[in-house]
């Protein structure tokens, strides 16, 4: 599922099941941390804070952060995929593991405006805690059996995007069907069309 966030120059997507998961999105097909709005932007649309709230202090050390959380989450999922751990396994799981440690956000209940109950956070995040939050959402998801076997690699050409499938029956094939699966729809469509010309 794609999501356009503030800025219509980038697109974020949130169709992972995961917020770790959708944190990987953020490099294909190019990097889109690439700035503190993009990652402001991400941050509440993965869920991680409310809508509305003051992230003023998201800089460069932030995105550095992200980043490198990304990268060790990928290196985690996608050897999990394959038949064995490899090497950089161990190294990638003691630095999630080491971010995990801090604490994250504590949310809290307030009325709104209109009287009903919304969720914000009890004081503004800090990098540590949010970081921390979607290391511990990767490592939930590494250590529920039922959750690791429903991870699934895009079947679209050249998406390295993962997913978790809940699809019924366990068929899902593209990490998102507007996106990749929109394409090989085309894509057969034209060689079909090019079949019935020939």
């Amino acid at each position: 599922m794609a999501l356009a966030t503030a800025t219509d120059a980038y697109e974020l997507r949130f169709g992972a099941g995961r917020s770790c998961l959708d944190l990987l999105a953020t490099a294909h097909p190019a990097e889109r941390l690439d700035s503190a709005e993009v990652l402001r932007a991400w941050l509440v649309g993965a869920g991680l804070v409310p809508p509305g709230t003051p992230l003023a202090r998201v800089d460069a050390a932030w995105l550095a952060g992200f980043r490198e959380l990304r990268g060790l989450v990928g290196q985690l999922v996608r050897t999990g995929l394959g038949p064995e751990p490899r090497p950089p396994y161990d190294t990638a799981l003691a630095g999630v593991n080491g971010l995990a440690r801090a604490a994250p956000p504590a949310p809290r209940a307030v009325r709104g405006e209109d009287g009903t109950l919304v969720r914000e956070l009890d004081r503004p995040p800090e990098c540590a805690g949010l970081l921390a939050a979607v290391a511990r959402d990767a490592l939930e998801l590494l250590t529920d059996p039922v959750a690791r076997a429903a991870l699934r690699e895009c079947e679209g050409d050249n998406c390295p995007l993962v997913y978790l499938d809940t699809s019924r029956g366990r068929r899902r094939r593209w990490c998102s069907s507007e996106v990749c699966g929109n394409r090989e729809r085309v894509a057969r469509h034209r060689r079909r069309a090019a079949l019935a010309r020939a």
